[in-house]
């Protein structure tokens, strides 16, 4: 039974990274690890993995440790991987294809059905393996499809309107790239927002730490 409601969101921002920790060891044959030795892996402490895991429920045996592949599948479970929501990405250019191309949506619990732009030059050309597809199309495609997942690959200032029809045709989970807060207009629906310069800025900040020691 899982006793997720207590977890901190630090928490739930670990277990991605349990999962693809897990994910190497099960590819490696490992069939149990303690949480000493997961610790040493991580660069975690073995009580901070142990109290993680337990907010989800009793994963490990004392003297036995942790079951690798019984472990990996139930993280998976948790994170919704063993699911496969329909997706879409809004917005084809350099980003959005790089997306398609190279983000394996399957082992993550989704499914790319769709990718969208609102240049008519890029439409009938491929983002991956996806027929890009006109915006105008949105509407009748997410009636006949469902997705449940859009991906925003577009600029600030396009967001708010097509976030807008998109939560009309009733989806409720963005991967946010565009810059623009949507949980302002949108209360009740999950967003994941992704800033690649403030991850940039971090990174120079430790090393800007690293040449003044």
């Amino acid at each position: 039974m899982s006793k997720s409601k207590g977890i901190s969101n630090p928490g739930i921002r670990r277990l991605p990274r349990y999962y693809r920790f897990l994910g190497e060891l099960k590819k490696q044959g490992v069939e149990r690890i303690s949480s000493r030795e997961l610790s040493a892996l991580m660069n975690l402490t073995a009580s901070q993995i142990r109290q993680d895991l337990n907010c989800f429920g009793g994963f490990g045996q004392q003297g036995y440790g942790y079951n690798v592949s019984g472990l990996y599948s139930e993280i998976g479970r948790i994170l919704g991987a063993d699911k496969s929501r329909g997706t879409i990405i809004i917005g084809a250019g350099n980003l959005g294809r790089a997306i398609a191309a190279h983000i394996n949506f399957d082992t993550r619990g989704c499914r790319l059905i769709g990718v969208f732009d609102a240049d008519r030059q890029l439409c009938g050309t491929l983002a991956g393996k996806t027929v890009i597809r006109h915006t105008d199309e949105l509407e009748v495609f997410c009636n006949e499809n469902k997705p449940e997942i859009a991906v925003l690959c577009i600029p600030k200032a396009n967001t708010q309107e097509i976030a807008d029809r998109l939560v009309s045709l009733g989806l409720k989970a963005f991967w946010n790239f565009s810059h623009y807060d949507l949980s302002i207009d949108h209360e009740d629906i999950a967003v994941e927002n992704v800033h690649l310069g403030d991850s940039l800025l971090t990174l120079t900040y430790a090393a800007e730490r690293l040449g003044t020691e």
